[in-house]
This record gives structure tokens, sequence and C-alpha cells, in this order.
């Protein structure tokens, strides 16, 4: 029997629709002796764990007896990853390339120093009708967490997501650990993923004060975990300058909740911040800056 090269990841929580829909549209790999799929459901209450066990044997499933986050659920499955890469997805996400783990692994065996891909990453509710592109795969900062894989001899060269940041950041997180311990991300537009979601409506959301919290307050804990002393002050001045000035002071009140609500986690979490910091020197600022910018937004060309 094969040895499997690749673990798919996905976390979960009351979103069953959604991940039937994933499972269906990634069947052909769940299907192929070089892979596994490991699946954390985050104290779901609609069934989800009830429908895995029952419809898919296969899968490694594991639950959280209450919801613990959606970081704390991506560390309990990359520890118990035991193959050379691991796909992270989304639960309402799903590969459009028609043969991802080729160019997956032709390109890990061709940069040894390739620590993490980043993948090109569709954005909508419907597919997109063409999936032409020119870019080519090159260095990037970052990825964005919905879809990557991880070389995970790299993963076990750095610190685990923090699970204080609950929701958002951990990608960056990793990505500044992964500059300092000499790993590169790469991001390979050649292997497309669909994620299935509507981001104008997200404002909408009940959620949206605590999707806004989370996002600004991930973005202060990396600007004292990993900036140099003298940019901290500069980048925070501009991250409150632009949240008034683009959403406060055109109406978005709610937004200002949010700004009140990370400034307090923000200040609660300090002595965190400072046990886990691994600042960048100037020099390797300097050059993580002059990286290309992180790949989120991927759009089919004509």
């Amino acid at each position: 029997m094969t040895k499997p090269d690749f673990s798919i990841l996905i976390t979960t929580k009351n979103r069953l629709h959604d991940l039937i829909f994933t499972l269906d549209k990634i069947k052909y790999l769940l299907d192929k002796e070089d892979v596994v799929c490991l699946i954390c459901d985050d104290g779901s209450t609609d069934g989800t764990f009830e429908f895995l066990s029952l419809n898919y044997p296969k899968i490694m499933l594991i639950q959280n007896s209450k919801s613990e986050g959606l970081i704390y659920s991506r560390n309990r499955l990359m520890g118990l990853v035991t193959t050379e890469f691991a796909i992270s997805l989304d639960d309402d996400a799903h590969f459009l390339t028609d043969n991802p783990l080729a160019s997956i692994r032709n390109y890990f065996d061709a940069y040894k120093n390739c620590g993490l891909l980043a993948l090109g990453i569709f954005w909508g509710l419907a597919a997109p009708s063409i999936s032409v592109y020119s870019d080519k795969p090159h260095r990037v900062q970052g990825f964005v967490g919905c879809a990557h894989v991880w070389r995970m001899k790299a993963w076990q060269d750095i610190p685990n997501y923090p699970n204080w940041f609950v929701f958002y950041g951990e990608e960056n997180f990793a990505s500044y650990q992964l500059f300092k311990k000499h790993w590169d991300i790469y991001y390979l537009p050649e292997v497309l993923v669909h994620h299935r979601v509507d981001i104008r409506a997200r404002k909408q959301h009940k959620d949206y004060i605590e999707r806004q919290r989370r996002s600004l307050r991930s973005g202060w804990y990396l600007f004292f975990l990993f900036y140099p002393y003298r940019e901290i002050p500069r980048k925070m001045a501009y991250s409150l300058w632009i949240q008034f000035k683009n959403k406060v002071f055109q109406g978005d009140f709610k937004a200002l909740k949010a700004i009140v609500l990370a400034l307090f986690d923000l200040i609660w979490n300090f002595p965190k911040i400072l046990k886990n910091s691994n600042r960048l020197t100037r020099k390797e600022y300097e050059d993580y800056n002059n990286l290309s910018e992180t790949k989120i937004y991927w759009k089919p060309e004509k």
C-alpha cells in the first residue's frame, strides 16, 4: 500500500451544507492512495460529526467538545499530520484545477527551500467561467488561510499558530516566523481554488463587528510581535486613521465599536505579545517588505 504524501485538512463549524459540497468536489482526491483527509468539527450543533461519521468513514474525524475557534482547530489538525505535505482548505473552498497534487508536488520538489505554497483563490458565490492566467509562480510575503499547502518540515520549524488570536492573523504570524527561519513562501497560480463567499454581503452579517474587531486586533498584535520598535507608532497611527477616515467618518458606527473592542484586546493580551515576540531586525524588515505582497484575490483573464 502506498504511503500517503498529502493530508487534506478542513476545519468546520455548523456549515454542513458547505462542507458536503466541498467534499463532493474533492472526492476524486480523497479516493487517491497518497491522500488522507482530516476534519476537525469545532463543536458543531447541526449534526456535522454524526453525518461525517456515518457517510465518510475513511476521513479521520476529530471534534472539539465546545467551540475553540479556527486557529485552535487548525493547530489540532496540524499536530496529527504524518505526511510530507498538508493542504489546508476552508469548508467552503474547493479546487478548480483538475490535477492540483502533481503541480504542488513538482513545485516543492523543484524548490527545496519552499516551506509553503499560496494558491490562486477566486472569491465569489459562482465559479469563474474561465480560468486563464498569465501570472508566474513567484516568492511572496504571505498566504491566505482558506487554501494553502505546507511542507511539514517548515511547519515543524516554527511555533504553532497563536490560539489567542482566535480568528484572523494566523497566516501573517506564520509568514513572519517562516521568514525568520529562512523558509520561502511561493505563490502558485496554476493551482486554482474557488472560495464560495459573497464578500460584499459579509458587512451585513450579524458578526460584522466581531469580524472587524478580530481583523484589527490581529494586525495590531503583529505590529508589536514582529515590527522594529520605531515602526510601531507610525503603523498604529496610520491603521487607526484609515479606520476612522474610511468607515467611522462615513457613518459606519459599527466600525467604531470594533475599534474600541480591538484596542481593549490589544491591552489585555499585551503580556502574551511580549512573551511571544520575535522581532525583525531593521534589515529583515526591509527585506520582507521588498517581497511581493500576498496574493489574496485571483481574477480570471479575458
